[in-house]
């Protein structure tokens, strides 16, 4: 249900974002999120439902960043919520039980808090600095990772987010990771999709189904 590679869109406009999110599905991508900041509610509607009408044509599930209720709207496959934004507990009560929902976390607390809200998957991160965010919080590196996935005890997915390369992907696995937001490293060559999936579903991925 969660994939392994999702892909965070990226654009200095709205048609951008679209663009972009065109390329994703044509390369192969099966999970797109639309994150739009700083614009009119209008706007990012509007944006939604193109791009509910792309992903839709492709069958590739689409995630919206933040916005809920337009998730709702557009009929969009879920919505991933911030630590600003509102409460995964309040989207839930608006949307349908088809309807993924994820957060972000960056700490274990915030890991813990999520499970408790019985999120369908955990953004963790940032793995290191990445431009793609305001307001970073401290970089986890991979000990990081490894120290939050140590010490939490659930079954929930948890993909790993900033800054990740498909170089970064075999250690992260190995360490318990489910799978990868990506937004960069996709944007400037969507034929990386291809790649990620490779790694993604290669020999770490095998042993860690394994050890299970």
């Amino acid at each position: 249900m969660i994939s392994k590679l999702q892909y965070i869109s990226q654009g200095n406009t709205p048609n951008e974002h679209l663009k972009n999110i065109q390329s994703a599905c044509t390369s192969g991508a099966d999970w797109v999120q639309l994150r739009l900041k700083n614009l009119d509610d209008k706007i990012i509607l509007e944006t939604a439902q193109k791009a509910r009408e792309i992903t839709g044509h492709f069958q590739t599930r689409l995630i919206i960043n933040d916005y809920y209720k337009i998730a709702k709207e557009v009929k969009a496959d879920g919505v991933h919520l911030g630590k600003n934004d509102a409460s995964t507990l309040e989207a839930r009560k608006h949307l349908a039980s088809w309807q993924i929902i994820g957060g972000t976390a960056n700490t274990l607390q915030d890991c813990e808090k999520l499970v408790r809200e019985e999120v369908n998957y955990i953004g963790l991160g940032p793995f290191r600095f990445t431009k793609t965010k305001e307001n970073l919080s401290p970089v986890l590196r991979l000990q990081g990772y490894e120290t939050i996935l140590e010490l939490l005890n659930t079954k929930i997915p948890v993909v790993a987010i900033g800054g990740i390369t498909i170089n970064d992907v075999p250690e992260l696995l190995k360490i318990g990771i489910y799978g990868v937001a990506v937004s960069g490293a996709i944007t400037k060559n969507f034929n990386n999709i291809s790649a990620f999936n490779k790694v993604l579903r290669g020999p770490s991925t095998r042993e860690q189904v394994y050890k299970l």
